[in-house]
């Protein structure tokens, strides 16, 4: 294999992830934006997609599409209880408080994930087949075909969601300005629950989508949601179109790092990056200068 081939087989498969890792930014951009919190349990609706998928489809024995769609229902509403719950009923408005309560109910989901599931590592079969499609030199899976176009659509609609209906342009209308928001008659409680449902949902995707390609545990929504988190801050936090750029980018570059230098520094890579955002443009790539809630 060429260096050439190889870069594009690195470049492939760094898009693949870096797909889901800005379906998971994503969704900390929409409560973020919200909220102005970070929500630490978001890698926790990533690994409850794997694993209501693998529930549905493996356990169940329902079809693809439906425990696809299932899945993604269940953990949206994992998310709106979370927020319907110790979210809504805090007795501290703090978002550091706030930002607390989410890492303990990362903890919580995490340790009830392993008594249901147990500790083993599970996987689901591949959605589009198992024969590489050759293009440039590079061997491109079906299954990263499926994460690209599934990635593609969950932005298209976003982007319909948010600038062309109703409840989109309430979202935004709230999360400018709650207390005009709310002067207008927009339920400013109802738009943050529907932020966190969106947030479980895209969540949700993202660990379906990776399920054939790693397997998945109770415990692989840490890291995930720690790279979301990364590719986040790159993009620009609060961003959407940064979310994705950010986690395109990231992964392109995490996997250029295990290919060309070691794959001891896969994880690492991240990590670095974030650092280097912060200390340099902690803004990110496409964040604003002064930041604001929008």
């Amino acid at each position: 294999m060429t260096a050439w081939s190889q870069i594009g087989q690195f470049m492939v498969s760094g898009m693949t992830n870096g797909s889901i890792y800005a379906l998971i930014a994503i969704g900390f951009s929409i409560i973020h934006n919200a909220t102005g919190m970070v929500n630490f349990a978001q890698g926790e609706f990533v690994m409850l997609g794997g694993m209501m998928m693998i529930t549905f489809y493996n356990f169940a024995g329902l079809s693809m599409p439906v425990a696809f769609v299932l899945s993604i229902i269940s953990v949206a509403l994992v998310g709106m209880l979370l927020e319907r719950g110790p979210i809504r009923h805090s007795r501290s408005p703090s978002i550091v408080i706030l930002v607390l309560i989410t890492i303990g109910a990362s903890i919580f989901i995490k340790g009830l994930s392993m008594h249901i599931w147990g500790k083993s590592a599970m996987t689901l079969p591949p959605f589009a087949g198992e024969t590489p499609i050759r293009f440039l030199h590079a061997a491109i899976m079906p299954q990263s075909l499926f994460i690209f176009g599934i990635t593609i659509l969950a932005v298209t609609l976003l982007h319909l969601f948010f600038g062309h209906t109703l409840v989109g342009r309430a979202m935004r209308a709230s999360a400018a300005n709650p207390l005009s928001a709310q002067l207008t008659g927009i339920s400013a409680s109802r738009m943050v629950m529907l932020s966190f449902m969106l947030s479980g949902g895209l969540g949700a995707m993202a660990g379906i989508m990776i399920a054939p390609i790693t397997t998945t545990s109770y415990d692989v929504g840490v890291m995930l949601g720690l790279k979301g988190f990364c590719a986040a801050i790159l993009g620009g936090y609060g961003s959407m179109p940064g979310a994705v750029l950010g986690g395109i980018l990231l992964g392109v570059l995490e996997s250029l790092n295990a290919g060309l230098i070691s794959s001891e520094y896969k994880d690492a890579i991240a990590f670095l990056i974030l650092i280097l955002v912060l200390v340099f443009r902690p803004t990110g790539i496409l964040g604003q200068r002064s930041i604001k809630r929008v």
